[in-house]
């Protein structure tokens, strides 16, 4: 009887503790200026893939969520100070993020293109060639070689503090010019306007823009670029000592894509499946 007193406190203290965790009530910052991904609509609230991902997750962790918008140049300043627990905003998880911050396993994949005006007749490239970064071999590397050729001198826009800017500065900053933006749109708005010659982004924000009467101007151009520093994939954000969040994410990442609830999301906001390579 004595060691079953002394066992029911611990046990008390368990359920509470469980209970505490399944009503967590978790920040989540998205940027809302990165469409399909992440926006704001008409009554101030955050749509996109990342907000119904994040809600789906929350729901099978247990975790009572909101999203917050933040500036792309601030959002991990914030998660680092506090401001929220974690970040959802089509971020790549990349190696140099990761001596910042952690990430969750990848809950979408990403590819990334140029798009460039059409008025400018640049020479073909062939749609289905690639340069993975992560194995430059010397294909790679020939294809690399062509696309700096074909853009050179060209003026090529890249949203600020992203790795398509890294990108584009570390491999072609001796070929174009590079401009940088705080906001995609911004970057799109430029290139309608003939203000850039093109831009490199990620497919799914493209294929918005390029399914817009606007992007009847422009058009993909080049190769598939993956790999390297653009990461694995796309992940949740979060502070390095949060673990315990981070395991019930990584759960909850690994149920949505096995029922399919990743997949149909996708498909909803990019019309494909990217929650698989």
């Amino acid at each position: 009887m004595g060691a079953l007193r002394t066992l029911l406190p611990v046990l008390f203290a368990a359920a509470v503790t469980g209970s505490a965790l399944a009503n967590e009530k978790v920040k989540i910052a998205t940027e809302g200026a990165f469409p399909p991904w992440n926006a704001v609509d008409s009554s101030g609230k955050a749509v996109g893939f990342d907000i119904d991902v994040g809600t789906a997750l929350c729901e099978r962790a247990k975790l009572r969520c909101e999203f917050v918008t933040q500036d792309w140049d601030g959002i991990i300043p914030g998660l680092s100070v506090g401001k929220y627990g974690a970040i959802m905003a089509g971020m790549s998880i990349t190696e140099k993020r990761k001596q910042v911050i952690a990430f969750s396993q990848p809950y979408a994949v990403t590819s990334n293109y140029f798009v460039m005006n059409k008025s400018l007749n640049l020479p073909a490239t062939d749609a289905n060639a690639r340069i993975d970064l992560g194995n430059e071999n010397a294909e790679s590397q020939a294809v690399l070689a062509d696309l700096k050729a074909a853009l050179k001198g060209r003026t090529i826009g890249v949203q600020r503090s992203t790795n398509a800017e890294a990108f584009v500065r570390r491999y072609f900053g001796d070929t174009v010019d590079v401009r940088s933006y705080d906001t995609q749109d911004n970057l799109n708005l430029d290139l309608v306007a003939g203000r850039i010659d093109g831009g490199l982004a990620d497919y799914s924000v493209w294929k918005l823009f390029l399914d817009s009467k606007d992007g009847a101007s422009a058009a993909l151009f080049g190769p598939r670029i993956s790999g390297g520093l653009f990461g694995p994939g796309v992940g949740i954000g979060l502070r390095k000592d949060d673990t315990e969040l981070a395991a019930k994410f990584n759960q909850a990442i690994e149920s949505a894509r096995a029922d399919g609830t990743l997949s149909k999301l996708s498909v909803k906001w990019f019309g494909a499946d990217l929650s698989s390579q």
